[in-house]
């Protein structure tokens, strides 16, 4: 099980980076780089199926639709090419967690959605990202936590 010490081994692995000396969007990146990567190794470690951090990106945009989409639109939420984007929804589907269908209307458009089992991991991932999040406001404390997130959803007029 997870505990607060494996942030910290985590933390220690931000070779190359001063964080003393780190200018805020460098800051934001690599702690996100941090989260990402402790997310996906604790994923990792308690399930059979490993899952990639670009695989979780574009289930989460699937999953964000709360049902059927097509991958054009998928595609248009992502910051990945097109043909990432296919590649990695086929990923998806050889593990079952998504399913892929043509659209009745129209034979280009293909429809994807979540699968049980696809739905089922999304879940448990957000349970993860939860844990962590409660660790780290033990860490920094519950206030200081939600003021943080308060202000990253702030308009900062960019």
């Amino acid at each position: 099980m997870f505990n607060i010490l494996d942030a910290v081994k985590i933390e220690r692995q931000l070779v190359g980076v001063d964080l003393n000396s780190a200018n805020l969007i460098d800051l934001i990146h690599e702690r996100h780089i941090q989260l990402r990567k402790l997310t996906e190794q604790i994923w990792n470690e308690r399930s059979e199926m490993n899952i990639s951090n670009s695989e979780w990106y574009i289930l989460s945009k699937i999953y964000q639709e709360k049902g059927e989409t097509t991958i054009s639109n998928v595609t248009k939420r992502v910051h990945v090419t097109r043909q990432a984007t296919h590649k990695f929804i086929k990923m998806l589907e050889e593990k079952k967690l998504v399913e892929v269908k043509n659209v009745e209307h129209d034979k280009r458009v293909k429809a994807v959605n979540l699968t049980e089992l696809g739905i089922k991991c999304m879940n448990e991932n957000n349970a993860i990202k939860k844990e962590l999040e409660n660790n780290i406001a033990e860490r920094l404390g519950e206030d200081q936590v939600n003021e943080f997130k308060k202000r990253l959803m702030m308009d900062w007029g960019i």
